[in-house]
């Protein structure tokens, strides 16, 4: 590692000290291309023991997407957090009170938006200093990354932030470039451009690629790029994602110094002790995630204004709203009716293939004899000995399958039993309790796991209601 490391400050010092010019072109390419590769190699570490290389902290993701805190040790990161959140995040005068990621989830448009509060980072994250690299390989799960800045400090923070991100493969506010690489078996370098190039010549193409012992591919340039774009590109680990830099603790500096920064781009000025400009930046948050709300309408009913299913903006077909419904929707799907800005007139039948805009409204007709149950979790209820489930009338549950699974030691055993629900009907589950397991332990308990069929809207939200109550009350 430390030899590295000292390859690493060695090409440093020799690019700082080599004048950018035409005739220095040529080196610089292949300085740069030298260092990308021992930067993989640092931060993907060959290691013949079990440790690995440093994974980021263990959050599952949740909800339609994640945003992610970033920045150095108390610039109010956790005060943020738990504002915009509720969730509790210790917050203290000293630095490096948050020692591990802390989870939260803002609601806000329809939206499920998760919220993490990373530790602060230091300078040298990037190479692991600090947890340096659990931190940043966690901000590569997220789809919005927020630097939170100190108005009061130095704005150097800025680009001393965004070199550690950019030198763990993360480039912020940035597209992809908009070059084609193509290896092949033969025919050397091949090297067009459809644009004049100020940047990149044959001959730095050449001993980019050398270095990465590429001796025949096809390079096609749409623009004027650079040698870091070529070398993005064959490296191919690269994450593109939007940034917004956070100003915090506004209430401590002048008027004019508040002016200059809120002209600045990509920039939220905000004062999270006090709430001030939260509202702008949750509208920020959700312009940079281009999210897109999309609302059902089952047949014969008005459409369900209050469950929108959420679509990225990459991905927002109707194929694509099948899919995040239920992944048998798409093989039963017959057509769809579409209701919004993206329809041509009211309603338009379209195929799987159309693109919704924001607050469409899409019904899915599908074909006949394809009704498939579809089921949804309403909740786990660990008993000992005796659970009694009571149904209720007809005209709220269509059928319920109640599952009681026993486990111990890792054993496993279940039946599972389905009432259908025209009538009033009792389900009793006399579940005894069994000797056996290790050493004669007794069993530890049973999950009991209760699924109904799923709908959309309120006829959902009632059914899910009365089961629930259903179950307190057969607890009891």
């Amino acid at each position: 590692m430390a030899t590295v490391m000292q390859k690493i400050k060695d090409i440093e010092d020799e690019m700082a000290k080599t004048q950018k010019n035409k005739a220095t072109a040529h080196h610089l390419g292949l300085l740069k291309a030298k260092l990308a590769k021992l930067r993989r190699e640092l931060l993907t570490p060959t290691t013949k023991g079990g440790g690995g290389a440093g994974e980021g902290f263990d959050v599952t993701k949740s909800g339609d997407a994640r945003v992610g805190l970033v920045g150095f040790p108390s610039v109010g990161k956790s005060t943020l957090l738990n504002k915009l959140t509720g969730t509790f995040s210790e917050v203290a005068s000293y630095e490096f009170t948050t020692l591990t990621c802390i989870p939260g989830v803002i609601m806000y448009r329809g939206a499920k938006i998760q919220l993490l509060d990373l530790p602060g980072i230091i300078e040298g994250a990037k190479d692991g200093k600090g947890r340096g690299r659990q931190v940043i390989s966690t901000a590569r799960t997220c789809n919005c990354i927020l630097i939170v800045l100190d108005a009061i400090k130095p704005i150097t923070h800025k680009r001393l932030i965004e070199k550690e991100l950019e030198g763990f493969g993360i480039r912020l506010n940035k597209e992809p470039p908009n070059l084609t690489f193509r290896k092949k078996d033969k025919g050397g370098i091949n090297f067009t451009s459809t644009v004049t190039n100020t940047l990149l010549d044959l001959e730095t193409v050449k001993a980019i690629c050398s270095e990465y012992r590429i001796h025949n591919a096809d390079i096609t340039l749409r623009y004027d790029a650079t040698a870091d774009d070529l070398i993005d590109v064959i490296e191919g680990s690269r994450i593109y994602m939007p940034c917004i830099y956070v100003v915090n603790k506004i209430d401590q500096i002048t008027l004019e110094e508040l002016e200059i920064l809120d002209k600045l781009p990509h920039y939220c000025p905000i004062s999270a002790h006090l709430e001030w400009n939260l509202d702008g930046l949750l509208e920020k948050i959700w312009e940079y995630l281009n999210l897109t709300r999309i609302y059902t309408k089952p047949k014969g009913n008005n459409p369900d204004y209050e469950d929108p299913v959420i679509l990225s903006s990459k991905r927002r077909t109707v194929e694509d709203f099948c899919e995040r419904i239920h992944k048998d929707m798409v093989k039963q799907y017959k057509y769809a009716l579409v209701w919004g800005s993206s329809a041509k007139h009211k309603p338009q039948r379209v195929g799987k293939e159309h693109e919704l805009e924001d607050e469409d409204v899409v019904q899915i007709i599908k074909k006949p004899g394809s009704e498939v149950s579809q089921w949804r979790l309403v909740g786990i209820f660990v008993v000992s000995t005796f659970i009694k489930v009571e149904g209720i009338a007809h005209g709220v549950v269509a059928e319920v399958r109640v599952r009681v699974s026993s486990c111990v030691f890792g054993s496993t055993s279940s039946t599972a039993t389905k009432v259908t629900g025209n009538e009033v009907s009792i389900l009793e589950l006399d579940v005894r309790r069994r000797a056996g397991g290790r050493s004669g332990q007794p069993w530890l308990g049973f999950v009991v796991v209760v699924v109904v069929e799923a709908g959309f809207g309120e006829a959902r939200r009632e059914r899910e209601r009365m089961f629930k109550l259903l179950f307190e009350r057969g607890r009891r």
